[in-house]
């Protein structure tokens, strides 16, 4: 029981500091976008502990189970997306709004809003549901408890602590999350080599394949795990949430550098504890080979701060994703179309019961899916096709007009509910048929269709402070 107390007592802290944060909060900007005033030191700390969460700890150790280093593929995509975003960072701060659809409506139209604010919630809450089931994971391995009465006890914890104070008390205690993450998962490796039998030996009991580039897969199959998490990310909102939140376009362009190597640090390591995981424990669930790693062969005292830096993961990637979709209904669609003249009060409180209904929502989700990583490659096509190229398009291609931007939305969108619904015909992964009409949309539409106004453009093309300088 002891892993269950320690588990209860960091949930115990960060409840505390949830609710000392939760005092600051006085408007829109505090709950929304933490005032303005994240640091990088924040910022990196904030971003990596939203994006390595049960997406990285179960799906993406799941996948190295079965494949070896090839998994590594799931988590390149990610890599390549952090260096393109560190090129529109600074330009994002610049532009300083709240949401992705505030950038949607501003580059196209109020449709564009509507519809990036539905693929949002759509896609994010499932994300949140996979969060839910892996806490569920973690604390049937540690106290017996049910799979299912793990799930209802990280779902209260989750929608609670995003409840008390919003992005000013997550990305807060974030860096905390976040180190005790990397202290964690780094004082894991040698007691897991060892109890292994060192690496050759390791090496020794797993297939060649396992550390080959691409292992038994083809390429497309590679890509297909690629695509889904980069075209997430590349347009990801929590991720735009923060650079909302930076003090300035230098410390949001200089958090993406400490983000991209604390990344593929992280991700990596995942991946190699996995294999060493797998060559230990050979007939377990292939998605718990960290916890299971953790709980079996890890001294007591080791295990106890490596499930914490696990449940760290889980809730700081949970309460993010919970937190961007409430934004996204109370600015885009209550604050935009319903009560634009809403007081700051109101506001707060109405994003308070989104979170809640929002979270039952992503509650009830658990049950149509069974694997993490079949959740997360769902959710990461919804938004990666359906959001990212319009946003990245706004950006980066002044030909981009409201036509082609509301039809790749809608494109993406439909496309990926319609392939999952039919089960993925003919054996191709929903991912490429969806980008692939998105995309088609976009630049087809856009090209046929007159360009856009310059008013449309001139937010997105001035100068950041660096460039002026």
């Amino acid at each position: 029981m002891i892993y269950f107390w320690t588990i209860l007592l960091y949930l115990f802290i960060l409840i505390i500091v949830g609710a000392w944060r939760s005092r600051q909060v006085k408007n829109q900007d505090d709950f929304m976008v933490a005032g303005r005033r994240l640091s990088a030191k924040v910022l990196v700390g904030t971003l990596l502990a939203t994006w390595i969460g049960s997406g990285s700890i179960i799906a993406g150790a799941g996948l190295a189970y079965d494949k070896g280093f090839p998994a590594l593929w799931f988590d390149a995509g990610v890599w390549i997306a952090i260096i393109i975003l560190y090129l529109i960072a600074g330009r994002v701060r610049a532009f300083a709004q709240y949401t992705v659809p505030d950038i949607l409506e501003t580059r196209y139209n109020k449709y564009a809003r509507i519809l990036g604010t539905i693929v949002t919630v759509i896609a994010y809450t499932a994300i949140v549901s996979y969060q839910f089931r892996a806490g569920g994971m973690v604390l049937n391995l540690i106290t017996g408890i049910s799979v299912d009465q793990g799930i209802i006890i990280t779902a209260v914890f989750v929608i609670g602590y995003t409840v008390l104070a919003g992005l000013i008390s997550v990305a807060y205690t974030d860096v905390v999350n976040g180190v005790i993450m990397i202290i964690g998962l780094f004082i894991t490796l040698p007691f897991l080599l060892k109890t292994g039998g060192g690496w050759s030996e390791i090496v020794s009991r797993l297939p060649e394949t396992h550390f080959k580039p691409l292992g038994n897969m083809t390429l497309l199959e590679a890509i297909r795990y690629s695509l889904p998490p980069m075209l997430l990310l590349l347009g990801e909102s929590g991720m735009y949430q923060r650079f909302f939140s930076a003090r300035d376009e230098r410390t949001a362009r200089r958090s993406v550098l400490g983000w991209i190597a604390g990344t593929i640090v992280i991700e990596t390591l995942i991946v190699v504890l996995a294999i060493v995981g797998s060559s230990i424990f050979m007939d377990i669930d292939s998605e718990m080979v960290i916890l299971h790693s953790v709980k079996h062969g890890l001294p007591v005292a080791v295990g106890c701060i490596c499930l914490a830096a696990i449940v760290a993961v889980i809730v700081s990637t949970a309460d993010s994703f919970l937190l961007v979709p409430a934004t996204n209904i109370i600015r885009d669609i209550y604050q935009r179309f319903i009560n634009p003249d809403a007081s700051q009060k109101r506001i707060v409180l109405y994003s308070r019961i989104t979170v809640v209904l929002l979270g039952i929502f992503a509650f009830v989700q658990v049950r149509f899916f069974t694997r993490v990583l079949e959740m997360a490659l769902y959710a990461y096509t919804m938004y990666g096709v359906g959001i990212t190229p319009a946003v990245l398009a706004a950006f980066l291609w002044k030909r981009a007009n409201a036509y082609g931007g509301v039809s790749s939305i809608a494109a993406g969108m439909s496309v990926t509910i319609v392939w999952e619904i039919l089960g993925s015909p003919f054996n191709i992964p929903t991912i490429y048929p969806a980008l692939f009409s998105s995309l088609l949309c976009l630049v087809v539409i856009s090209l046929i269709k007159e360009r856009p106004p310059e008013e449309r453009l001139r937010p997105f093309y001035i100068k950041t402070s660096k460039e002026a300088s």
